[in-house]
């Protein structure tokens, strides 16, 4: 039995059969027949598609029906681009994918789509995660439901383009690429939007090579809310350094020749540009949405003959490029080929197992050789600004500065940026002379706009740098951790490992910083990080351990391409004593660059025992990281002159949790300390507690001290809410003594 017609095809093929097509109101001059047919025959492709996902949701076989239709004129967009201008695309894209694909001979634009439609695991971006508009070949990175999310990292690509020109670098995409990124006119007044098109225009400003093309698709609504009249032009046409072009989405030729236009400018000029495209939204924001319930029948009734596909059709028969007849058979045959096409697409496999589900999280990949070392005459030059410090103990912060020229010598696609990373070196000076050693082209001050700085390393990685972006603070990454969550970590997940976002991003932060209050300065949370599948967040406490880990993220970030976050105690970059004024017990030698690293999730060990008992087994063991592993070794050299044997973990790898490395590492040790500078509701304590008891349930007896449920306030009534040195000395005398006492 044949599928019932969706009620817009059947009333379309009425009104080519009868006669009712309202008169073309241009016969899209400027098109010659051929293109307009092409055109024409994307734009069909993607209402059949729309209409074919809902008769498919309809059976339970399609999951996501938020569609294109009445934005298909963006099929004259990616006629006017090349099929290596990267595409950062609105979820209203199905006519600019299936164009495209027409680029790209052997493309099956179609049968994927639907196969992502119907969440099969042979779709060719997903393998079934999602509905996303994407493909590697046509070099569209996969979106899901954006709203304005991607436009930072759209940025950043554009901005890596003419970097990866200006240091030589081949990168994915060419050097006279531009980056188009579309987004409808709900998503421009974004907090994430307006401050990704300053980013551009400030770029701009200072004549840094922006070659962005911003395509802004209004069709008048926010789900429910009208845009205002006019609005967007008002609020975007005048942006300093943005040149604004507009057409109506409904004229192809228009369309293309204003996108022809707008393409070539920013080509040409590697400068910011805005297309703003007039659409109209047709059958509700999705197939869930009742659009009577907040427009009239009337209003809806009257945008219906505005639809794009009629005009192009009207232009198709004034033209004579096609009959009604012929136009006729065109259009049943492509809906006949659509529906055919679906019925395979629906029964193709699905992800079944939760490992299949996970596999694309973190893909493993194979081995890849670090570059070679530089000779160690270019490390001697290197290092002639300090070298009245070599060969001498330093403390943290001096040693990561060390560590980053190392790295930025080996690896020439390193990038280092954030705010006050150049000449300053940083807040704290770690990132000092990197700018006179390796130039402002890899060490680079941005403006003041976290979410900017982020996607400014995603669009980086996708052409193939190696980004180290800085966040000045904790606290400012929460303005803008969708980028990290909802952008950077996904995008393996989204694209079944075809695409990537390898970073290191640098974070100062943590308590315990004298002279600054909370929460901005001395916060005290990175939980957000600790629920986003796939990250991984390193935690030095020491030098030494600052310097292999550094090296550990960037040798993560460039051959498993993983998003490494590199959490940098700020109370411990200075510190250089620990027990008492002058010991200079907190400085440590720097490792050379051929120093092993540690296996990653593998905890220092550190043994505490009294000096007449080297081979006691240790009564308690504390596990740590950063400050609180400090505290603890200061608590550790005071018990020790009271007798007592303990062994301290620090953790280093704080996502994820090796579990099995720290069972190994506590031996045949049960008593357990958890000393946690974080806060006691949402801090990693909650996971140790929960993982160790469940690696051996009733074995370990464990305790936490963690840091008040409160912000950190100014001067010294900060300590009054972080974990002490006394605490931790009392709360293992407690622990210890009752157990003698047993």
């Amino acid at each position: 039995m044949a599928e019932p017609l969706h009620p817009w095809l059947s009333q379309f093929l009425q009104q080519i059969d009868s006669s009712s097509l309202a008169p073309a109101s241009s016969l899209q001059q400027g098109l010659s027949d051929s293109e307009l047919y092409r055109l024409w025959h994307s734009q069909l492709s993607s209402r059949l598609l729309d209409l074919q996902s809902r008769l498919l949701q309809a059976k339970g076989q399609s999951f996501y029906t938020i569609g294109s239709a009445g934005h298909e004129g963006n099929a004259a967009v990616a006629a006017a681009l090349r099929l290596t201008d990267p595409a950062f695309l609105h979820y209203r894209s199905g006519a600019f994918f299936i164009e495209r694909s027409k680029q790209l001979p052997g493309s099956t634009a179609l049968y994927d789509m639907l196969l992502s439609f119907c969440a099969s695991s042979d779709d060719p971006i997903s393998g079934g995660r999602h509905k996303v508009l994407g493909s590697l070949a046509l070099n569209i990175p996969p979106q899901t439901s954006t709203i304005a999310s991607q436009i930072p990292k759209a940025v950043g690509a554009a901005f890596a383009i003419d970097l990866s020109k200006r240091l030589g670098q081949s990168g994915n995409w060419p050097h006279d690429a531009i980056v188009m990124c579309s987004f409808g006119d709900a998503s421009a007044n974004h907090s994430t939007a307006q401050g990704a098109i300053n980013a551009a225009c400030w770029a701009a400003y200072q004549h840094v090579p922006i070659p962005m093309l911003f395509v802004c698709e209004d069709n008048g609504l926010g789900i429910s809310t009208p845009t205002p009249q006019g609005w967007i032009e008002q609020s975007l046409a005048d942006r300093p350094e943005l040149r604004y072009f507009a057409a109506d989405g409904r004229d192809l030729a228009q369309t293309y020749a204003v996108a022809r236009k707008a393409a070539h400018y920013v080509r040409t000029k590697r400068r910011p540009a805005l297309l703003h495209l007039s659409t109209v939204r047709l059958f509700g924001h999705a197939g869930a949405d009742t659009e009577t319930a907040y427009r009239s029948k009337n209003l809806i009734n009257a945008e219906l003959e505005l639809d794009p596909i009629l005009a192009s059709t009207a232009s198709m028969l004034a033209r004579g490029i096609l009959s009604r007849p012929q136009l006729y058979s065109v259009v049943s045959e492509l809906a006949s080929q659509i529906s055919r096409v679906a019925n395979v697409a629906s029964s193709r496999p699905k992800l079944q197992t939760a490992a299949e589900v996970m596999a694309a999280i973190a893909p493993v990949r194979p081995a890849l050789p670090a570059p070679p070392l530089p000779p160690a005459a270019i490390r001697s030059a290197l290092f002639e600004f300090d070298k009245h410090n070599l060969g001498k103990p330093q403390h943290l912060a001096k040693l990561l500065n060390w560590t980053l020229h190392d790295l930025f010598s080996q690896y020439s696609n390193t990038v280092l940026f954030g705010e006050d990373v150049a000449k300053k070196g940083g807040v704290y000076g770690v990132s000092q002379h990197l700018i006179q050693a390796f130039g402002g082209n890899r060490v680079i001050n941005t403006l003041l706009d976290e979410q900017s700085i982020l996607g400014m390393a995603i669009g980086l990685a996708q052409q193939g740098f190696l980004p180290i972006a800085e966040i000045q603070f904790l606290a400012y990454v929460h303005n803008a951790e969708d980028q990290i969550r909802g952008e950077a970590a996904t995008l393996p997940f989204f694209s079944n490992g075809q695409y990537h976002n390898a970073m290191v991003i640098r974070i100062a932060g943590l308590a315990y910083q004298r002279g600054f209050g909370g929460h901005f300065h001395n916060d005290n949370s990175f939980a957000v990080f600790r629920d986003i599948p796939g990250i991984i967040v390193l935690c030095p406490s020491n030098g030494a351990d600052a310097a292999l880990l550094l090296r550990q993220a960037v040798q993560l970030a460039y051959e498993q391409k993983r998003l490494v976050i590199f959490l940098e105690p700020i109370a411990l970059y200075m510190t250089r004593d620990l027990l008492a004024p002058g010991d200079g017990r907190w400085l440590t030698d720097y490792p050379l660059p051929d120093s092993p690293i540690p296996a990653l999730g593998q905890p220092a060990v550190f043994n505490q025992v009294p000096d007449q008992e080297p081979a006691v087994t240790p009564q308690l063991t504390i596990i740590s990281y950063g400050n609180g592993y400090y505290l603890s070794r200061q608590a550790a050299a005071e018990l020790e002159h009271a007798g007592y044997s303990l062994r301290l973990l620090d953790l280093r790898c704080l996502v994820p949790l090796h579990i099995d490395a720290i069972v190994a590492a506590l031996a045949d040790c049960s008593q357990v300390l958890i000393v946690d500078e974080c806060r006691r509701r949402g801090s990693l304590s909650e996971e140790l507690f929960t993982a160790l008891h469940e690696a051996r349930p009733g074995y370990y007896q464990l305790s936490r001290i963690t840091a008040e449920d409160s912000f950190i306030p100014l001067g010294a009534a900060a300590y009054a809410v972080l974990p002490s040195k006394q605490q931790i000395i009392e709360k293992v005398q407690q622990l210890l003594n009752k157990e003698t006492a047993k």
